[in-house]
C-alpha cells in the first residue's frame, strides 16, 4: 500500500476493485481547508472517466504493470494469439483490448501489451501501418477535382478512402487510430 502522495500521472491503481489509469493528478490547497489530491482517472476495461479526491494520507494500491513487445500470430475466435519475441511463449489476448484499430492488424505485426499479474489489461498496435491495396476502381481521366478521394480495400479487408492516383497493388501508410490514408509507400 502506498500513500496518495506517491501517485503520479500514468500509474495504474486498483480502485474500488477495478483497474484504473491515472490521467491527471493535481495537488490542491484551497484557502483555509486541508490539502488534497484531485485525480482524473480512466477505467482500463470500460474506458469510463472517473474523478476522485484523495486525502494526502489516504492509502492506495499501485499496480505493477509490465509492458512488452509481442508479435501477432493469428486470430482464434474472440482472442488474438501473440508471441513473446524473446521467450517465444504464446498468449491469448481478448480482441476487445485492441479496440477499433484491430481491423488493421496483420500477421507478423509487432504489438505492445501490458500485463498486470498475468492478466492482459491493455493492448496497442502501431499508430501507422503499411498495407497493400487489394482492390480499387481505376481513376477516370478528367475525374479529378481538388482533393478527390475514392474507396479502396486494403489487404486486411478494410475499406479506406485514398486519393485518385492510388492503384491496385500500391502500398499505402494508414493511421490506425482514425483509419485515414497518410501517404503512398515506395
Amino acid at each position: 500500500m502506498a500513500k496518495a502522495s506517491d501517485v503520479k500521472s500514468g500509474n495504474i491503481l486498483r480502485f474500488n476493485g477495478e483497474l484504473i489509469q491515472v490521467e491527471e493528478f493535481l495537488h490542491r490547497t484551497p484557502g483555509n481547508l486541508r490539502a488534497f489530491y484531485q485525480a482524473k482517472m480512466r477505467n482500463v476495461k470500460t474506458g469510463k472517466l472517473v474523478e476522485y479526491r484523495f486525502r494526502t494520507d489516504e492509502e492506495v494500491t499501485i499496480c505493477r504493470v509490465e509492458t512488452n513487445d509481442y508479435q501477432y500470430l493469428y486470430e482464434d475466435g474472440d482472442f488474438l494469439v501473440v508471441m513473446d519475441i524473446t521467450s517465444f511463449e504464446q498468449f491469448n489476448i481478448p480482441r476487445t483490448l485492441f479496440g477499433e484499430s484491430v481491423k488493421f492488424l496483420k500477421e507478423g505485426m509487432n504489438v505492445i501489451i501490458a500485463f498486470e499479474s498475468e492478466e492482459p489489461i491493455m493492448a496497442q498496435i502501431p499508430s501507422h501501418v503499411e498495407l497493400e491495396i487489394t482492390y480499387t476502381e481505376p481513376a477516370v481521366k478528367g475525374d479529378t477535382s481538388t482533393n478527390a478521394l475514392k474507396y479502396a480495400t486494403v489487404e486486411t479487408g478494410v475499406e479506406i478512402k485514398v486519393p485518385m492516383f492510388i492503384n491496385q497493388g500500391d502500398k499505402v501508410k494508414v493511421d490506425t487510430r482514425t483509419g485515414d490514408y497518410i501517404e503512398r509507400v515506395k
